[in-house]
């Protein structure tokens, strides 16, 4: 029910004065001064009211808590280390004294349009609010926010780099041609010639590396975590996989572990970091002339190479750990439009 205003002599405004039960059940009063009108005290009330019955009135930082301790149990300790990065850099100082049913769609937009002011990459802008999204979205499912405002604000930067990088075969010959250390020489023909990912590879013991049949078994993944190292399983349940190699890797994994002394089954094959194999990557691109890019794009290489050579998007999809929609959606764009070859062979089999 809405309670009466009431009239201010000394400031000769009206004022609201009422309790109301905040989304825990505990009785709480509010004040409201400064309207010029009996009605508009009413009206603001009134409003109040059917925002905040049962609506969360905790600020974002008290939200960020319980959803940071939700997560803790669920995810995994990489997964966790990626969301909270840019949630305390750029989401948690600029909302966290804010009460959550006070966050507005116009309060979302003035948010995006510092991250979209920055010189942050448009991926990285993106991967922030989907972020700020999933906090917000855990506050409507368990508790009682109404909405979430990020709905109706809408989405800033890219899902997706505009731009694919990737090294053709030549320019991946120039590169590994640089190369004197067998450590480094194993781990990047590793890489490109299987499209594993690097924590992947990182993970491997000579078990899973069958060198007799030609075959490495991924079933892992490597993490650093608080300069401690961590096995965990791989990436989502599609990495487990066999991959087949070639004669020439097998015979260079063979040489490389030959030359590990008094290695033990169990023992990590490749023990280096990706710090190091990001300046190895910077220091010999540089040395051959051939342009930068990242480890992760060594994995896109790979797939391209394994297009040019004609291999199916469900063939692709198994040896990288990967999901069919997810080859298409990311390397859809690397196939040969063979839409008039299929015209083409349907002509040739009626004319004959």
């Amino acid at each position: 029910d809405i309670m009466p205003s009431y009239y201010d002599e000394k400031q000769k405004t009206y004022y609201c004065k009422f309790y109301y039960k905040d989304w825990t059940g505990q009785r709480r009063q509010k004040l409201k001064r400064g309207f010029t009108k009996k009605g508009d005290a009413k009206d603001w009330e009134r409003d109040f009211l059917s925002k905040h019955a049962g609506s969360p009135d905790m600020t974002f930082q008290a939200l960020y808590d319980l959803y940071t301790e939700d997560i803790k149990h669920r995810l995994k300790q990489s997964t966790i280390r990626n969301k909270k990065g840019p949630c305390e850099r750029h989401i948690v100082p600029y909302f966290k004294d804010k009460p959550l049913n006070e966050i507005t769609p116009a309060d979302i937009r003035q948010w995006q349009a510092k991250i979209l002011s920055s010189t942050l990459k448009d991926t990285y802008q993106r991967q922030i609010y989907n972020q700020l999204n999933a906090v917000l979205n855990f506050a409507v499912r368990y508790y009682g926010l109404p909405r979430n405002p990020c709905g109706i604000a809408g989405p800033i930067g890219k899902a997706r780099a505009s731009r694919m990088d990737f090294w053709t075969l030549d320019e991946f010959n120039l590169f590994i041609g640089q190369i004197k250390s067998p450590h480094l020489y194993a781990a990047f023909k590793t890489l490109y010639y299987t499209g594993m990912r690097c924590g992947e590879m990182f993970a491997l013991n000579l078990e899973d590396v069958e060198l007799n049949a030609g075959i490495i078994h991924i079933s892992k993944t490597y993490h650093r975590v608080n300069r401690q190292d961590v096995i965990t399983t791989p990436k989502t349940a599609n990495s487990v996989r066999d991959i087949t190699i070639p004669p020439f890797l097998v015979d260079c994994l063979s040489d490389y572990a030959g030359r590990i002394y008094g290695i033990e089954t169990g023992e990590r094959l490749f023990k280096t970091t990706q710090s190091k194999l990001i300046t190895a990557m910077k220091k010999y691109s540089s040395a051959a002339g051939i342009r930068r890019i990242r480890i992760h794009d060594l994995r896109h290489s790979h797939v391209s190479l394994l297009i040019d050579m004609g291999f199916s998007p469900l063939l692709i999809a198994e040896r990288i750990g990967d999901t069919v929609d997810m080859v298409n959606n990311i390397y859809g764009h690397l196939y040969p439009n063979r839409r008039n070859e299929v015209a083409d062979k349907l002509q040739q089999l009626v004319s004959k």
